[in-house]
């Protein structure tokens, strides 16, 4: 079981018209299927609950719903209508959550009416991000009803411990891989490496679907020969764990104040994650993260993880107790209950 629900509150995510088909999480499934309990999918799996992407099998399972926004809005504008007419709970919450993917999305007018909206009319909101959170707060003009819930990770599980021995850890994963976004920094994560590199003597892997473009640009980068490893070839999230977990730290230069999954995946590998201002990075790493810190005391910071197994253990001992405390499948489950208990309560309220 992957769920670790607590005070019989199931919560169930809902993707209108999404790729994911159902996956379901509770008592009598093991929660294995198309994706791995994390991020939105890991708010389902913490309280027993199940992930759709058809409203009419979300109404019928008959539990309060955390329904996504994504594309033009119009197919969560329709099922949040479909929702509440059959007396649903139900808290929103954008699908991507970028500061670049929240500005691309509200550029456009139309569907920016269609979010104010949305926002305003449910019962609660969502927010995997502080920033985010923020946002919600600030549309509907109170707290009520608006929860700060970071996607938890199975911690708690031994089928999702990548970790290897240290022995087993060699090099430095950058933890970007597109270059064509700005807040991502990738190029400067892969100058950053190299560097590290230099100074320890560890290799970098990187991932890279570029294809011709990403090979000419890695060329220019000129990484001292057989130092950089290039992966080409997409794999399972299993097989990427996997590949995390043989190398020593994960590195980025991520600005975009993301839910965080490179934090969350290095988490799993019990891998330090340097850099990166994610909310995961921020609450699991904050001693590493990029906020506030320049790239070279981010290499600083590196380098010591990479020389010194005392300072490398200590760091994962106390990311494993920050993960325990603010990113746990309890913590969220109890999070998601307060905030549904709070809208059962005003709704009973203003009956």
């Amino acid at each position: 079981m992957v769920s670790q629900a607590g005070g019989g509150f199931r919560l169930n995510v809902l993707n209108p018209g999404g790729r994911d088909p159902e996956q379901h999480f509770g008592e009598g499934h093991d929660g294995s299927g198309e994706h791995a309990p994390v991020n939105y999918h890991a708010y389902a799996a913490c309280t027993g609950g199940s992930f759709f992407r058809e409203t009419a099998r979300a109404i019928a399972a008959g539990d309060p719903i955390l329904l996504l926004l994504r594309g033009d809005f119009r197919q969560a504008e329709r099922a949040l209508a479909k929702l509440r007419a059959a007396g649903v709970p139900v808290a929103v919450t954008l699908k991507e959550t970028g500061s670049h993917q929240i500005a691309g999305q509200l550029r456009d007018r139309a569907k920016l009416s269609r979010f104010l909206k949305l926002v305003a009319d449910a019962d609660g909101c969502i927010g995997p991000t502080p920033e985010a959170t923020e946002l919600y707060q600030t549309i509907r003009r109170r707290d009520a009803g608006v929860a700060f819930v970071p996607t938890p990770y199975p911690m708690h599980d031994r089928r999702w411990n990548f970790a290897r021995s240290l022995e087993e850890r060699r090099g430095i994963l950058v933890g970007t891989r597109e270059w064509n976004v700005p807040s991502r920094n990738h190029s400067a994560a892969l100058l950053a490496a190299r560097r590290l590199s230099e100074l320890t003597g560890e290799n970098v892997t990187v991932y890279d679907f570029a294809g011709r473009t990403g090979a000419r640009l890695l060329a220019e980068l000129e990484f001292a020969s057989g130092t950089l490893q290039v992966q080409t070839k997409r794999t399972g999230y299993s097989d990427y764990l996997t590949v995390m977990a043989q190398h020593k730290i994960v590195f980025q230069l991520d600005t975009s104040f993301v839910p965080g999954q490179v934090a969350g995946d290095a988490l799993l590998c019990r891998v330090p994650c340097v850099g990166g201002n994610g909310a995961v990075e921020r609450l699991a790493f904050p001693d590493l993260c990029g906020v506030a810190r320049s790239m070279s005391e981010l290499i600083e910071v590196a380098v010591k993880l990479c020389s010194d197994v005392t300072f490398y253990e200590k760091t994962v001992s106390a990311a494993e107790d920050r993960a325990s405390e603010h990113l746990s499948f309890h913590r969220a489950a109890e999070q998601f209950g307060h905030l549904f208990g709070q809208i059962s309560r005003r709704s009973r309220g203003s009956v």
